[in-house]
């Protein structure tokens, strides 16, 4: 229970508007990853119909892209393709609603370093932006979790 409590229990600014404008950049990346860049590769209720993607199916194109990084990811392509897209989805979503928000934040920060220092590093600085913005605030979530604005902090005064 100690450790559900560390996980799930957010940090709190001393004032609300503060919980506020940390909040924001949550939201928004949250929404994003969800509806966006992550249902592009994932199959989510909310997906694009032209990408024919069935539910929790990943796109037929990313294990492959997945693979060409070589290493443990050309061993296990499909696994790890599964994984970097079901944080993207499923992770914005509980991101944006501030529920299990280190855990998800953790797996969205692994993924953004994976997208930057093995997909975009040799595209320049311009094609990492947006994995490095995603991954500054999947660090910072990571470590004050949803604040006082997410499910997390009702979970935790409630029953943690």
């Amino acid at each position: 229970m100690k450790i559900l409590k560390q996980i799930t229990a957010p940090v709190t600014m001393p004032y609300w508007w503060q919980d506020f404008l940390l909040m924001l950049p949550r939201l928004i990346c949250g929404y994003l990853l969800a509806a966006d860049f992550g249902a592009a590769k994932f199959g989510m209720p909310w997906s694009p119909v032209d990408k024919n993607i069935g539910l929790f199916e990943v796109a037929f194109w990313f294990p492959q892209d997945v693979a060409a990084y070589g290493g443990i990811f050309k061993a296990f392509p499909v696994f790890f393709a599964w994984m970097g897209a079901f944080s993207e989805a499923v992770g914005g979503v509980f991101i944006l609603f501030g529920l299990q928000t280190r855990l998800f934040s953790f797996l969205i920060l692994c993924t953004m370093l994976v997208a930057v220092f093995m997909q975009q590093l040799q595209n320049g600085m311009w094609n990492m932006l947006p994995a490095m913005g995603f991954g500054w605030v999947a660090l910072f979530t990571t470590i004050l979790g949803s604040g006082r604005f997410g499910i997390d902090y009702l979970i935790s005064k409630k029953f943690l």
